[in-house]
């Protein structure tokens, strides 16, 4: 079923920030930027079914491709995709292993195509060659390898029509016309079985789909508050058993297995503070065998003894909670790898047989003996007795003894993450490692709405956008300041998404708690958000209206304009760093613009930065590089942290900066050299 979608520097001297001196920390060395947010030398490593070839992603010409190599010579590899622009982020084997699959959108506007890439011939096809269309794969079997199941939106962009695809001709049959559903579920022999559609509450009712046809009454149907946290999650290759993940009559999600013939329901696994999530199923009988549950750290629980003996030595090799990327169809060969966050992640060959570990490679060399900090999991409480599961980083001079306490206080930047139906998480994370190299604390919290806690923590969030959910990121704040991790009058805000929305509000709702903010792609007003978002997001739209703001009546259209940082413009005192993408089908740039427009018309500095060539979010490293960049030294005079100086960063890029390029330092003749 489709799920709803979230809108992903120590100068001279620290004002206020006690003891610590600036030689402290520049005896750390400074890691370049393009070390941290630049190509990785390999990625995404991937088995084929058959277990006979390797796959990753790596730049071929300066662009991530995918590459091949056999098992037996992994030095052998040869690019197999040749994207000029924008690099592969997303890839998967076909079933019979003799194709790459990858999906490709156009400048960041998810309108993502799928293509096939011949592993014989290198000849690549595109194999859903139409215009102004999403691609989205509904369903992939271990025994029919000559086809999948694929949903198109080219006849009406609001829902997606499910076909069967060859990927042999690459013909494309017509299984199942829609004409209002929001997903399918497929069983092992690609036969549609399940069709699930959005109530009036913003909930979900669930249909069974019995030789072709969808039944009129539905045989499930969760609320709005079970919406975000229950809903199918497979069935076994049998066909016997169905898996849910499933919150219905508890807080947090459970792996639930019904029996298709009876109807009966067996919970298999709980977690009392988080929902189950990652589930590893067994290649041919698609029975679940491990499932992992992450409240402040992941952790694997198996269901299945051989599988969990085989966690467990990955565990003690590793040092740290194995991933597991791929396994082969006999379930002999696995693609692991571990987050170990004060070192860049490797990933391996795993031999279950010989129990033998294989190094594929280190996702990002330069990083090896970098001044690589901890991460440190804490729980704060909210004004109302919430506690936010919450994350931070510290500077590497902030904590000699490494204990997780700042020494003395240092400047912070909030780091508010993306959805708001998202979660920070625990491990390496490229923005924490880059910002506390410059000197800057930094603190990720999962505010209520988060996902991975519970229904009741989802929730607590609804129609609190710039309410309750603004007030856990000024706790959280206080937290730090109380706890002497910073002062009050060092606080930066930054975030991408609703992250950007977050710190749009914090200079609005509340202009003298934070010294500066970093919009990425945040909305302005939301009324215009939820008037642009995608179409097919259309099956959704209940549910945003639910949880935000109802926009078709007065007191909904009363929340959303109170929740916009657009009606309190005027109010923006602090120094402001907006960056949008010009494609972006989420969060249009209007909403950047009608910001930035009211700033200027009441003669409020702000510096706004527009990629023509990217959507929501940024996905050309280049464009990474440069916004970066331009954001380290904006909060360096705002914090009083050290910054990499811009140099030839907005050169390599497509940035255009539309204001305020007077602001940063340096900008302005990075611009004259562009």
């Amino acid at each position: 079923m489709r799920r709803i979608h979230g809108l992903a520097l120590l100068a001279s001297t620290f004002l206020a920030a006690g003891p610590l001196a600036a030689a402290d920390l520049n005896s750390v060395p400074l890691i370049e930027r393009a070390k941290l947010f630049g190509n990785p030398v390999k990625a995404n490593g991937l088995i084929s079914p058959d277990g006979k070839w390797l796959s990753w992603t790596a730049p071929r010409d300066g662009v991530l491709n995918v590459w091949v190599a056999p098992v037996s010579s992994p030095q052998s590899a040869k690019a197999m995709t040749d994207e000029r622009q924008r690099p592969v982020r997303s890839y998967f084997w076909s079933p019979d292993s003799r194709q790459i699959l990858f999906i490709q959108d156009k400048g960041g506007d998810e309108n993502f195509l799928l293509y096939g890439v011949d592993l014989a011939t290198g000849k690549q096809t595109s194999l859903t060659p139409f215009q102004k269309t999403r691609a989205e794969v509904v369903g992939i079997s271990s025994t029919h390898k000559d086809r999948i199941l694929v949903g198109l939106n080219n006849r009406d962009p609001k829902w997606h029509d499910v076909y069967s695809l060859n990927l042999a001709s690459g013909k494309l049959t017509l299984v199942q016309k829609n004409d209002g559903y929001g997903g399918f579920i497929a069983d092992n022999d690609l036969k549609l079985r399940i069709a699930s559609k959005e109530k009036g509450d913003g909930g979900t009712d669930f249909y069974r789909i019995t030789n072709g046809l969808i039944e009129a009454k539905p045989f499930a149907s969760v609320g709005l508050e079970d919406s975000l946290t229950t809903s199918p999650a497979g069935f076994t290759a049998d066909g016997k058993t169905l898996y849910w993940i499933d919150s219905r009559n508890r807080n947090t999600a459970a792996l639930v297995a019904q029996d298709v013939a009876t109807g009966r329901t067996t919970v298999l696994a709980e977690s009392p503070k988080a929902d189950v999530g990652n589930l590893l199923t067994n290649p041919k009988t698609l029975r679940a065998e491990a499932y992992q549950a992450e409240y402040l750290k992941p952790q694997w629980t198996a269901l299945d003894s051989s599988v969990g003996a085989s966690l467990d030595w990955l565990q003690g090799k590793l040092k740290a909670s194995p991933v597991v990327q791929a396994r082969t169809d006999a379930d002999d060969k696995w693609i692991v790898s571990a987050d170990p966050v004060v070192e860049p992640a490797s990933v391996y060959l795993f031999d279950r047989r010989a129990k033998a570990l294989t190094k594929l490679y280190t996702g990002r060399p330069d990083l090896v003996g970098a001044p690589l900090v901890p991460m440190w999991p804490a729980e704060i409480k909210s004004r109302d007795g919430l506690t936010l599961p919450s994350y931070l980083t510290l500077p590497a001079n902030a904590d000699l003894n490494h204990d997780g306490r700042a020494d003395a206080p240092v400047p912070m930047v909030l780091f508010v993450h993306g959805g708001p139906w998202g979660r920070d998480g625990y491990g390496y994370n490229s923005y924490a490692q880059w910002l506390a190299n410059r000197g800057y604390a930094v603190l990720q919290v999962n505010y209520r709405a988060s996902t991975g806690f519970g229904k009741n923590f989802i929730t607590a969030g609804n129609l609190q956008w710039g309410r309750k959910m603004h007030d856990d990121l000024i706790d959280s704040v206080d937290w730090a300041v109380a706890n002497g991790v910073t002062t009050a009058d060092k606080v930066a805000i930054m975030g991408g998404s609703y992250g950007g929305y977050a710190t749009l509000a914090a200079l609005t709702i509340t202009p003298d708690k934070f010294r500066c903010g970093v919009d990425i792609v945040g909305p302005s007003n939301l009324f215009t958000l939820l008037q642009t978002i995608p179409p097919y997001w259309e099956s959704g739209k209940q549910q945003f209206y639910q949880r935000m703001g109802n926009p078709t009546t007065e007191e909904g259209r009363a929340l959303l304009k109170a929740a916009s940082p657009l009606t309190y413009a005027d109010r923006i005192k602090r120094p402001l760093l907006i960056g949008q993408g010009a494609n972006d089908p989420r969060v249009n740039k209007r909403e950047s613009d009608q910001i930035v427009a009211a700033m200027q018309a009441k003669a409020i500095p702000v510096t706004y930065v527009l990629f023509p060539d990217e959507g929501h979010g940024f996905a050309r490293p280049a464009n990474t590089i440069a916004f970066n960049a331009v954001a380290e030294n904006f909060l360096q005079p705002c914090l009083g942290g050290r910054s990499e100086p811009i140099g030839d960063a907005v050169k390599a890029s497509s940035m255009q900066v539309l204001n305020g390029a007077d602001h940063v330092n340096g900008l302005k003749q990075s611009l004259a050299a562009k």
